[in-house]
């Protein structure tokens, strides 16, 4: 977009001219309290004139990482147990990959079609997708595709899977969620199979969906979680989570069996737990569906050929890649910043903050609305 950023506040962005602009995809998906929150800033502040870096990560008990980790897990089912911080979601994909192969001693990962899990090749090796990835390979060996709620690709599930990974609602795809009895049918399979359940809640965490966690209004709990993007409150954070019992094994055989050196820095647990706790003590969760119901009431128009919905977050679906491009750019015109994903070229991403208000949120549908009926 080439635009030059000064300051932010809120929803809002502003530029180097002056010019404010709706952040209506939250930087992909990581600002769900909007920018510059009061609580987030002042833990920041607070935390960087205690200490910063200390010792890579676990080297020193260090109390911004086990208060979060505290307060993070007892939100959480009692198996998902153990955390282990890293900086990105991506470096959240690595460390369960490597820590699905180690527990099982199995070779094979599966992932769904079309499905993100990051950008780094141990991450990258899971997508499907030839045009980001044909330049890189040859990836890790050992990786099967299965479509989302199709059952019948769940018996490529067998005795050397080591995990199944898949996101409860696809988000690159363009926010196609998880069927619930689909998730059941796969944690019956993997248990079966002797295979673990991840989870990548990267897009889906922190309130997105309505819930803390989309895993908790499936009711399927996986094996392991992954987790990042809007931890942080715009601090950069991700991590892994499982239970003890499996996080062990990288304790052992060898000792050291994943390493990361600004995991878990104390500035980013300290914005990390600034964030969790605004979300839980707000009551902005409480409200997203009452959002989400906004948008499906307001977003109806000829050109929208599809809308689906995931909690504050939809795939506004148009006619042709055109299509979309041409109302993402007139929309910046504006004031308001949307984007589109990287496996679909006919919908455009909508994620605000969840502190944007009903109001707002009503503003933002009805300009959108005004694009559509213009010249695209």
């Amino acid at each position: 977009m080439g635009l030059e950023i000064v300051s932010a506040d809120g929803l809002y962005l502003t530029d180097a001219s002056g010019k404010k602009y709706m952040d209506l995809i939250s930087g992909i998906g990581v600002s769900v309290l909007g920018h510059q929150h009061p609580a987030v800033v002042d833990a920041v502040k607070q935390q960087a004139g205690q200490y910063m870096h200390t010792l890579p990560y676990g080297e020193f008990v260090l109390s911004p990482q086990v208060e979060y980790a505290k307060l993070l897990t007892d939100q959480l089912d009692k198996t998902l147990n153990s955390v282990y911080f890293v900086n990105s979601g991506a470096e959240a994909t690595e460390g369960a990959i490597k820590l699905a192969r180690r527990y099982t001693g199995r070779p094979n990962v599966i992932s769904c079609y079309q499905a993100y899990h990051g950008s780094t090749t141990g991450a990258m090796a899971l997508n499907s997708d030839v045009f980001f990835t044909q330049a890189y390979r040859p990836f890790m060996p050992g990786v099967k595709h299965i479509r989302l709620n199709e059952v019948p690709d769940l018996d490529k599930i067998d005795e050397n899977t080591a995990a199944v990974i898949i996101e409860p609602v696809q988000a690159e795809r363009g926010v196609y969620a998880a069927d619930p009895q689909y998730l059941a049918k796969l944690r019956q399979r993997t248990k079966e199979k002797g295979a673990l359940l991840i989870f990548d809640e990267i897009q889906t965490g922190f309130g997105r969906t309505g819930k803390l966690f989309a895993y908790q209004k499936y009711n399927v709990v996986p094996d392991i979680m992954l987790i990042a993007k809007g931890m942080g409150g715009g601090m950069p954070i991700g991590a892994f989570i499982s239970d003890r019992e499996i996080m062990q094994h990288f304790t052992r055989n060898p000792v050291l069996g994943h390493l990361t050196t600004f995991g878990g820095h104390p500035v980013n647990c300290a914005a990390a737990h600034a964030t969790l706790e605004t979300l839980l003590e707000s009551g902005l969760m409480d409200r997203v569906a009452e959002k989400e119901k906004l948008l499906q009431s307001k977003l109806v128009h000829p050109r929208i050929k599809e809308l689906r919905t995931a909690g504050l977050w939809a795939a506004i679906e148009v006619e042709s890649p055109a299509v979309m491009h041409a109302v993402i750019s007139k929309c910046l015109n504006r004031g308001m910043i949307m984007d589109w994903f990287l496996f679909n070229e006919k919908s455009l991403r909508l994620a605000p903050p969840l502190t944007i208000t009903m109001e707002e949120l009503e503003a933002v549908c009805d300009d959108i609305l005004h694009v559509m009926n213009g010249e695209l």
